[in-house]
C-alpha cells in the first residue's frame, strides 16, 4: 500500500502533499479539499493546482541545475 500512495504523489506531481507538511494537515484532508472546491466553483481550483504543480517542479529543477558536480 506505501508503494501505491509513493508512486500516486509522484504522478500527481506532491501539491497536495507539500501544502499538507507546510500547513500541518494530512495529504488526504488537503486533496478533499481540492475535490470539494473543484466542484462548488466549477474547477478553477484546478487552475491553481496546476500553476503550483508548475512552480514546484520550477524549484525543483532549479535547485537541481545549480548543483555542482561536488554536490555527488
Amino acid at each position: 500500500m506505501k508503494k501505491i500512495l509513493s508512486y500516486c504523489e509522484i504522478g500527481a506531481f506532491g501539491v497536495c502533499a507539500s501544502i499538507a507538511e507546510k500547513l500541518g494537515f494530512s495529504a488526504a484532508s488537503v486533496r478533499l479539499f481540492f475535490i470539494y472546491a473543484s466542484f462548488l466553483t466549477f474547477g478553477s481550483p484546478v487552475i491553481l493546482y496546476l500553476v503550483l504543480a508548475f512552480l514546484k517542479n520550477l524549484k525543483a529543477y532549479l535547485r537541481k541545475s545549480q548543483s555542482t558536480i561536488w554536490d555527488y
